[in-house]
């Protein structure tokens, strides 16, 4: 049996401020307490950035990649007990929260080829008069200190994209760990200790909203990478300083298509776990499935049988497949958005029901022919809730998901590759993805939505990018 120190320490100083307790959503029971910064410990790392940046930067690539390395090595040999803990902290069914733990072994592994591949150009100059006798290049060199705000539905490989990334790129981190899973962080941050990273570049901070909004206004940041709601980062880009560039990744109604050719078997099979994983808190989980009118009946009878088999249950069961969501005030929130598509016309043909005790479970939910007026089908779910509705015409279905304003990814399910590639150029997420679920994700590929989905791109290179800025040299011969 696993077991967590009772308290877990701020990281970077000897700080007086209170310990805040931490509960599992599982069953409510105390896992840990942890430490939260005071207004002086804000101050403290702000007045210390410019110093750590200078230290981060003197980091050779070949450096970097050794530390990132090193890492991934030792979290390789903790894979059940962070699979554990993602698990007791955020929800994530164990097999899914192992399966996180491997991919943020990866993802550091993916940061440590990358810091080595960071290249510029040689421009030209002599294609024109004005640049007769004068040699230029490009270099990639690191943006500066970074603010990296992660979310909680992937508590140890999102913050392996953001510190990783950063730490990759030459830069300073600190990072703000979602505050109902902040123990991964911790992890993290000790195997980068142990791997030799010079004290301090890399930090973690748990503190108020309050005080970190010290953080993101600050001009001591040149970067700040927010993964979380909408609502609260495009707040956020409005409050950060001039000069500061700013990523934001946000959450989808990610949309699957079923046409009539489909293998009805296969896309059930993906879709319920694109779906129903991680509860449906996953910012690109199928949340809306259209199916061609033709064959609507048969996929909600193999759609409903593979869903009613899900286990619904505490996460650290080794046979769950559905785990709790991260608050109970979601589940009333998802309720109330359920009632209102009952009342508008939708029919519930399974699921809704509340259990544990903390009333924190909510069963896997299917609706269909919900109208498309209501929260259901306007607003990101981020629940264990799916919407089936029938279409006949493919025109008017494309025109009408290319209004929605969360783009991120949307998947096709057809046998009938020039028309799903006709598609893939009409229809406007960032990623679609043919035969597969919208949650589908590789961490070396580029991820980010457009619209009000987010801003930047995400994805180990593409991220790294980010993070560094271009540097152009002159030489006159």
């Amino acid at each position: 049996m696993f077991k967590l120190p009772p308290k877990l320490p701020l990281t970077f100083t000897e700080s007086q401020g209170k310990f805040r307790e931490l509960y599992s959503p599982n069953d409510g029971k105390l896992l840990t307490s942890i430490q939260q910064a005071t207004e002086e410990d804000i101050y403290f790392i702000l007045a210390s950035l410019k110093k750590l940046q200078c230290e981060a930067s003197k980091l050779k690539p070949y450096e970097r990649s050794r530390i990132l390395l090193d890492v991934a090595r030792d979290l390789k040999t903790q894979v059940d007990y962070l699979a554990w803990v993602i698990a007791s902290e955020g929800g994530k069914p164990l097999k899914d929260a192992k399966v996180e733990a491997l991919r943020a072994i990866s993802t550091l592994e993916l940061c440590a080829e990358e810091t080595l591949r960071l290249t510029g150009e040689v421009i030209p100059m002599e294609r024109t008069p004005a640049g007769k006798d004068h040699l230029a290049f490009t270099v990639r060199a690191p943006i500066g200190p970074v603010l990296a705000i992660s979310a909680f539905n992937h508590p140890l490989n999102l913050i392996a994209h953001q510190v990783g990334c950063a730490l990759a790129s030459g830069n300073c981190v600190v990072l703000k760990p979602a505050s109902s899973t902040p123990i991964s962080a911790f992890i993290l941050w000790e195997a980068f200790k142990k791997a030799g990273l010079p004290e301090n570049i890399f930090q973690v901070v748990t503190a108020d909203v309050a005080l970190i909004e010290k953080f993101v206004s600050s001009s001591e940041f040149h970067f700040v990478s927010f993964i979380g709601s909408a609502q609260v980062g495009w707040e956020m880009r409005k409050k950060i300083a001039r000069g500061t560039r700013i990523s934001l990744e946000h959450g989808g109604q990610a949309a699957a298509i079923i046409r009539e050719d489909a293998d009805i078997e296969a896309a059930t099979t993906a879709l319920v776990k694109g779906g129903f994983y991680h509860a449906g808190q996953v910012c690109i989980s199928t949340q809306k499935i259209f199916v061609a009118q033709a064959v609507m009946d048969n996929f909600i009878e193999s759609f409903t049988k593979k869903t009613e088999a899900l286990v619904t249950g505490p996460a650290t069961d080794e046979k769950t497949d559905v785990g709790p969501l991260i608050k109970s005030s979601e589940v009333e929130r998802i309720q109330e958005w359920i009632n209102e598509a009952e009342k508008k016309g939708a029919k519930l043909i399974l699921g809704n029901k509340v259990s544990g005790p903390q009333k924190q479970f909510l069963s896997p939910t299917i609706l269909i022919e919900v109208p498309r007026e209501t929260q259901l089908m306007v607003d990101e779910i981020f629940g264990p809730v799916v919407c089936i509705n029938s279409y006949e015409d493919e025109e008017e279905l494309l025109s009408y998901l290319n209004t929605n304003s969360y783009v991120f990814e949307s998947a096709l399910f057809t046998k009938d590759i020039s028309r799903a590639l006709k598609i893939a150029q009409e229809i406007s997420t960032m990623t679609f993805v043919i035969n597969n679920h919208t949650a589908f994700r590789v961490d070396q590929m580029p991820f980010g939505g457009h619209g009000e989905s987010g801003l930047g791109m995400g994805g180990v290179k593409y991220a790294m990018e980010e993070m560094t800025r271009m540097k152009q040299i002159i030489i006159k011969i």
